[in-house]
């Protein structure tokens, strides 16, 4: 029996990242949901051109939003289309885990943010964080246990030698 071709991707399936939320927030829960695009906005994303670095999510007449994200529209764009980079669009979730958000949001103070976005298939989904932000403190002691891992696989590496 003749083995299957494994489907080899060009490139990565990520669109944009927030590298600031893990150094911001203590990031609790990830949830995948979609976003609600128009045609431009489809577009800028095959080509790149998003930032999501001071987007967030807030809930509002039971439904999800993402607001602060930028999609730069591309310069082919149609003239008739009035296209707006940072407006609010809407996240698609199931009632079950708006429920859930809402709740978690409300009773125990966290906040939702925006931590990728990315091609699944042929869709565009965003992978969202319940969070909690960090005091000036836990960013400092987070970045001395990341040196200190820094230096110990630098020791481990030269002692293996």
């Amino acid at each position: 029996m003749a083995k299957k071709k494994s489907k080899s991707k060009a490139g990565s399936n990520t669109i944009a990242l927030n590298k600031q939320a893990r150094h911001e927030y203590f990031v609790d829960d990830e949830i995948e949901v979609g976003l609600e695009l128009q045609g431009w906005e489809v577009k800028s994303l095959r080509q790149g051109k998003a930032n999501i670095a001071e987007s967030y999510v807030f809930l509002r007449d039971g439904e999800a939003f993402l607001s602060g994200a930028s999609i730069i529209p591309l310069q082919q764009a149609s003239t008739h289309i009035v296209a707006n980079p940072t407006r609010v669009r809407k996240l698609l979730l199931n009632r079950r885990e708006l429920d859930n958000l809402f709740g978690r949001v409300n009773r125990e103070g966290m906040t939702l943010i925006a931590l990728s976005l990315y091609w699944s298939k042929s869709w565009v989904k965003m992978k969202i964080g319940v969070a909690k932000g960090k005091k000036l403190h836990d960013k400092r002691d987070d970045k001395k246990n990341q040196d200190w891992q820094r230096d110990k696989a630098r020791i481990m590496k030269s002692s293996l030698r």
